[in-house]
């Protein structure tokens, strides 16, 4: 067997071999391109090889291109857990492949979940449409900030940037408030788009589908939470999903006493920032359902902050049992 560590680079990447006696075969940089990739893996045995490399903002092509196409056994290395190469005082690129390939050689990496190239596409898809939003909302912003500072109120509008809103902000003929109101608008044209896209795949998506019939879970977020979580088969139980999520609290324990602090943030920020959204959601239209009633119980003893994110993690095991047992939520039993 033949261990490979890949330590990549946006222009180029450094590559280490060794063999099962964790003898150093080679250890050379070669330029971050799939001809030269496949130029380095042609003379080797397809079937003798394992790959390992840190995740990053150019890892997809290479594992696409390796997993896919040569067919290799790939492992996507967790960078925040490869402590010997994070607290290393003498660290550089060869150093760190030939530490990637050690490891590997003796099982210690620790593995990222690589979701099917399906699931990759709609975790794009719904986070460009959070990108989106996200964009239209600090345009909204600049608007009030221009509006504050020169003392202008709007009035005889509901809503802000409601027709009547949008027309009286063009009255005002300020050249910078008028270029964001067409910003908007192609936002909006953008997000509309993007969001037809994204109803018609969580209709033809299983899990997304069931995860709507949980009150207070749309399209979006349901097609945003199943192609987080991709398969939930990989979690033994809730509790393993929750602490994924980082909706676990941080233990400390040492001489018999334990400690319990702050969540652990871990995981995507993305699918702790939907939860809390359908939570919230949740809990303005089932007035009397478990989580409202959790969620209100906890509330006047440590305040709202705190009962959002216990409600959230509760969510999420409701979320894990939907999923696991395919079935709606109103035929589901939380076992846990």
């Amino acid at each position: 067997m033949t261990y490979v560590g890949m330590d990549l680079h946006k222009n180029f990447l450094q590559i280490a071999t060794m063999d099962d006696k964790g003898n150093l075969l080679q250890n050379t940089r070669i330029d971050n391109d799939l001809e030269a990739v496949n130029k380095f893996f042609q003379n080797m045995p397809d079937d003798h090889i394992k790959v390992v490399m840190e995740s990053s903002s150019v890892w997809y092509n290479i594992y696409c291109y390796l997993r896919y196409e040569r067919n290799l056994d790939v492992i996507l290395s967790n960078p925040l857990k490869t402590k010997a190469i994070a607290s290393a005082k003498i660290k550089t690129d060869k150093i760190d492949a030939k530490v990637l390939a050690d490891l590997l050689r003796g099982g210690y990496i620790a593995e990222c979940y690589v979701p099917d190239k399906k699931i990759m596409q709609l975790r794009d898809l719904v986070k460009h449409r959070e990108f989106l939003v996200r964009l239209r909302t600090k345009m909204k912003n600049r608007i009030h900030a221009i509006l504050l500072m020169n003392g202008i109120r709007i009035t005889g509008a509901k809503q802000p940037f409601s027709k009547i809103y949008v027309q009286h902000l063009k009255d005002l003929q300020n050249y910078r408030i008028d270029g964001y109101i067409r910003l908007i608008d192609s936002l909006n044209c953008e997000i509309n788009c993007v969001s037809t896209m994204i109803h018609r795949f969580a209709q033809e998506d299983r899990m997304a589908s069931l995860l709507t019939s949980i009150p207070g879970i749309g399209y979006y977020s349901a097609l945003l939470i199943s192609s987080t979580i991709g398969d939930i088969n990989r979690f033994p139980d809730s509790h393993h999903l929750c602490a994924y999520a980082g909706l676990v609290p941080t233990t400390y324990s040492s001489g018999g006493t334990t400690y319990h602090g702050r969540i652990t943030r871990t995981g995507s920020r993305y699918l702790r920032w939907v939860l809390a959204e359908c939570v919230h959601s949740h809990i303005r239209y089932q007035k009397d359902s478990n989580i409202t009633r959790f969620y209100h119980r906890i509330a006047k003893r440590r305040g709202n902050a705190k009962a959002t994110v216990a409600a959230t993690s509760k969510l999420l095991r409701i979320v894990y049992w939907v999923l696991k047992e395919q079935r709606e939520y109103r035929h589901i039993t939380v076992k846990e």
